[in-house]
């Protein structure tokens, strides 16, 4: 076996802890999701948001999701400290930036900035690692996930070069073709079954989750912050609707890390198959995420706009926002517990209910529903830790 190749990957024993390096890493993705929430700002504002628009801009921001999960994983499986590893993690943080970057313009002129950095973080990656396993069993694993990138990397490219609709049609194909590799841990006929070549670091990878989660409060932060410096101290509707979003990046603070969200690591250690509880635990993220994106669009938009009509695309930000926040979290809890939390199934299914009536009432009112919702939910949580005592991770067993 390769001594080379023994060198790059992850010692028994090192840290589970992520280190400064991917804590800069991550730096980008505020970035990368502020400018994902500002594009569908600004298409809300204008009103030419349709089914198609937003499909857009969770295409931009899954592919952002990608980029950042598949980084984890490389920190994960190799040694953050080896200098080529650092590189491509370096490597990574440019790729991100320049996408972030396009954002703005990714389905014009920006098209091939997006998608040539997107492909080429992803392929060099794979062109780095692969020949640097040599003699290793490990490369197998390299290879199968260079083969998926290598096949996503041509509809994206193609997609960059043609215009609308077939570059949304080209990339829609690309992002389903990467997400699916995700999901299955990027299988090909040389490669063994995941459970045996995916090892998992529970600390590590659940403690990468969670930080990727902050970093998407922290854009909810940075984006009504920025909405509320931009109007009068003097408004009052835009004090209160600050007070609300900040009441609601609170609550969700709150609610995610309620017992499932402290147990995580653990119930990967204690699973039958880690690595398909890790594959639960990303979409779980995926949703909670990509909820926590749309309250801030929701929230800028409140901010600016807390009286008068609200417009039915704005409900569903306002509240679509915190639905997708309670789906995502619901499934952390029977990733932990192998069942599902009614209060968040509850939650999401008034705020669905609720959303109709909604027309009639001013965005900061709307906003206000969804912060009561939320209330209800934190304060049944802290009635439940006082009535039981702390529960042990029971997770699901997979195929059973």
């Amino acid at each position: 076996m390769s001594t080379r190749a023994t060198a790059l990957l992850r010692k028994p024993g090192q840290p589970e802890r992520a280190t400064l390096l991917e804590l800069f890493f991550d730096l980008v993705f505020v970035f990368a999701l502020n400018r994902v929430s500002h594009r569908l700002v600004e298409d809300l504002t204008e009103r030419r948001v349709i089914l198609a628009d937003a499909g857009k801009t969770l295409l931009l921001l899954l592919a952002f999701l990608v980029l950042w999960f598949v980084t984890t994983w490389v920190t994960d499986l190799y040694d953050p400290q080896r200098s080529r590893i650092q590189l491509l993690v370096f490597a990574a943080m440019l790729g991100a930036l320049m996408m972030a970057v396009a954002v703005p313009r990714a389905f014009g002129d920006g098209s091939l900035v997006f998608a040539g950095a997107y492909v080429a973080v992803h392929v060099t990656r794979g062109l780095v690692i692969v020949p640097a396993l040599r003699g290793h069993e490990a490369q197998r694993r390299a290879a199968g996930v260079l083969l998926w990138f290598a096949m996503s990397a041509v509809p994206w490219l193609a997609g960059a070069i043609l215009p609308d609709p077939a570059r949304g049609l080209l990339w829609t194909l690309a992002i389903a073709i990467d997400c699916t590799a995700v999901l299955l841990f990027y299988p090909a006929p040389w490669t063994l079954p995941a459970p045996h070549q995916w090892p998992v670091l529970a600390e590590y990878l659940s403690e990468r989750y969670r930080q990727f989660f902050i970093i998407a409060l922290g854009e909810l932060i940075l984006t009504t912050g920025s909405a509320y410096s931009d109007t009068s101290f003097r408004e009052g509707g835009a004090a209160a609707a600050f007070a609300v979003s900040f009441t609601t990046t609170v609550l969700l603070f709150r609610v995610y890390l309620f017992r499932a969200g402290r147990l995580l690591p653990a119930a990967i250690t204690a699973a039958s198959e880690p690595a398909r509880l890790i594959r639960e635990a990303f979409l779980a993220h995926v949703l909670m995420i990509a909820g926590t994106v749309a309250v801030a669009v929701g929230y800028e938009l409140v901010i600016q706009h807390p009286f008068g009509r609200t417009d039915p695309a704005w409900i569903l930000v306002i509240l679509g926002g915190p639905m997708l926040f309670l789906a995502g979290r619901a499934l952390v809890d029977h990733a932990v517990f192998a069942r599902v939390s009614r209060s968040r199934l509850i939650g999401a299914l008034v705020l669905a209910g609720a959303a109709p009536a909604m027309i009639l009432l001013p965005p900061l009112a709307v906003a206000v529903t969804a912060v009561l919702v939320l209330t209800c939910i934190a304060t049944s949580d802290t009635i439940l830790a006082k009535r039981q005592p702390p529960e042990r991770p029971s997770p699901p067993r997979f195929g059973s």
